[in-house]
């Protein structure tokens, strides 16, 4: 199936019951185990919704086998702990989402695990693996500078000396980028952004080979990061990427024609350090966009100033949600290393909806006008 269809049709459960055409939400919590194989249970990541999502995830990722979660920071958090022990070194991207640059930096050096940061570039990843490295861990594009790293890149070098790559997709989504068809063993969402995209749930995913996923599982038994079946149904009706990336192209161009904005963030304008890049590893540029004002004392009157689009945490929703990641997605991240991975007091990142471009475009000028007068 092509991507349209499969976001539709692959992984579905039919009910011969009812035969409805959507999976049916299941309930329990409890199901009987006699006289039956399958033994669903939820915190055993097997219930009939649970493989209903992995299933049409599978088929969007390339992807034999995955794992639906509770939050993108359990899928996470389960893989790295899966894969890492006591000993072991991993190469992690300096330029990552701050929830994760704060686990590994507060929590591996507790277990055991050394680890190096290294800047989103393929060369400074491979200087910085040792003979004890067991994973290189990425995320393109990136939160919240849309930095792009050259996938095949990373992957070629990570094969030839056995390590295995995670990426964290979350940005792109499996509509506009498939790393494993580019070499990555394994594949991380935060399931709450673009694979819901409604602003309705809270969910992670992790998809990979069946021996990788039999491996994270084990580990998922333990920290129980189940996802419920109502989350589960709400996760597998969603998608709505292709109106949001094309947005967010026209509005990027929009600011960078700007008098008011002194730097655009994102992969589909040709000025983007990393837009070749980008044509050769996606089918889309996302959704994703970030920019500063050339004012910056301006930000937090433009801010308020916006009558469509809403200050708000999060991202990946139907609607247009801005933010400062300074002081919501990096918050946890220190000053100095903000400062070092450029992400500015006054960067604010927007996440595209799906509303109409020119309504968009237009509040952000008038909010431009309005913050510059207030």
């Amino acid at each position: 199936m092509r991507t349209e269809t499969a976001c539709i049709h692959a992984g579905g459960r039919f009910d011969p019951a009812t035969r409805g055409i959507n999976t049916p939400i299941y309930t329990s919590s409890a199901y009987e185990y006699l006289d039956g194989e399958a033994r669903p249970y939820p915190r055993y990541f097997n219930t009939p919704n649970q493989a209903a999502v992995v299933g049409k995830l599978c088929a969007l990722e390339s992807a034999e086998d995955g794992l639906v979660l509770s939050s993108g920071m359990a899928a996470i958090s389960s893989v790295l702990l899966a894969l890492l022990g006591s000993g072991d070194h991993a190469v992690i991207q300096d330029e990552i989402y701050g929830g994760t640059h704060a686990m590994v930096s507060q929590h591996f050096e507790r277990l055991g695990i050394a680890y190096t940061l290294a800047p989103a570039e393929p060369g400074k990843l491979v200087q910085a693996v040792t003979g004890k490295t067991r994973l290189i861990y990425i995320e393109t594009p990136t939160n919240p500078l849309l930095t792009i790293l050259d996938i095949r890149a990373v992957t070629r070098m990570a094969r030839e000396r056995g390590i295995v790559t995670v990426i964290d997709n979350t940005f792109a989504s499996p509509i506009n980028q498939r790393p494993i068809e580019l070499g990555v063993d394994v594949v991380v969402h935060s399931g709450t952004k673009y694979l819901g995209g409604h602003s309705d749930l809270c969910a992670g995913a992790v998809l990979s080979n069946r021996s990788i996923i039999e491996r994270v599982r084990h580990m998922c038994l333990s920290l129980g990061g189940s996802l419920d079946a109502q989350s589960c149904y709400l996760l597998e009706r969603s998608l709505r990427v292709e109106r949001q990336s094309a947005n967010a192209l026209a509005i990027a161009r929009s600011l960078a024609a700007s008098r008011f904005v002194s730097r655009v963030n994102y992969p589909g304008l040709p000025s983007h350090l990393g837009h070749e890049t980008a044509k050769a590893q996606m089918s889309g540029f996302g959704a994703m966009l970030s920019f500063e004002l050339a004012d910056p004392v301006a930000t937090d009157r433009f801010l308020h100033a916006l009558k469509l689009i809403r200050p708000a945490l999060s991202l990946g929703g139907v609607e247009s949600t801005i933010c400062a990641p300074a002081t919501t997605s990096h918050a946890k991240v220190s000053a100095e290393v903000r400062k070092r991975l450029g992400i500015s007091d006054g960067l604010l990142r927007l996440s595209v909806g799906i509303e109409h471009a020119d309504d968009l475009v237009a509040d952000l000028e008038q909010a431009m006008e309005g913050g510059r007068k207030g």
